[in-house]
């Protein structure tokens, strides 16, 4: 089978133009995470891809990661003077204890439940005694079956899973739920968003 990848620059202005960016995904994420106090607070957006979500932060305190080199390369361009790093796979490129919160926006979804178990010791390892992971997926809702068959249509993600299938990830691996509550965007996607913290 043949994987045709959008290069950083088609993904930016095709997938994730900036109007959309604004209106859809940070309009909405401000919203969410109202709440949350991040000044002087570090942190690391786990699977950043090409950037767009850290202008939601300040750069002193942010750090992106992700595994795609050339989504890197294209974020330390658009979002400069953000920080940005390739990950291995297997180490992050951060201290142990210096995170105050992980940012995963859209991408569990793209990863096998064996690979998500590895990464939260790395997370594990990485959080400071009081830090959270911040999670918003995807979610496929019993009562929204209409969305669950559209989003495994139009979604790249092979690992959407529903709300009790998040959870039980984290909570098998002994982190605490701190909230969880659904909401929609852009009419069709189910999304999830969840806090966890060390137990």
């Amino acid at each position: 089978m043949i994987k045709l990848e959008l290069s950083p620059k088609l993904y930016h202005y095709f997938v994730r133009p900036k109007w959309f960016t604004e209106k859809y995904i940070e309009n909405r994420l401000r919203f969410i995470l109202a709440d949350y106090n991040f000044t002087n607070k570090s942190i690391l957006d786990f699977g950043c891809g090409i950037g767009s979500n850290s202008i939601m932060f300040n750069p002193k305190d942010y750090l992106g990661v992700d595994y795609d080199k050339k989504r890197i390369n294209y974020a330390k361009k658009m979002f400069y003077p953000y920080k940005f790093n390739s990950f291995d796979g297997i180490n992050l490129p951060v201290s142990s204890n210096s995170i105050d919160y992980i940012i995963i926006i859209a991408v569990l979804h793209h990863i096998n439940k064996d690979d998500i178990t590895n990464y939260l010791n790395e997370f594990r390892r990485v959080l400071k005694p009081t830090g959270e992971i911040i999670i918003i997926e995807p979610c496929f809702f019993k009562d929204s079956q209409l969305s669950n068959f559209a989003m495994k249509f139009l979604d790249k993600g092979r690992f959407i899973r529903s709300k009790e299938e998040y959870v039980k990830i984290f909570k098998d691996d002994t982190w605490q739920i701190k909230s969880l509550n659904r909401f929609k965007k852009c009419i069709v996607y189910n999304e999830i968003f969840f806090s966890v913290a060390l137990n």
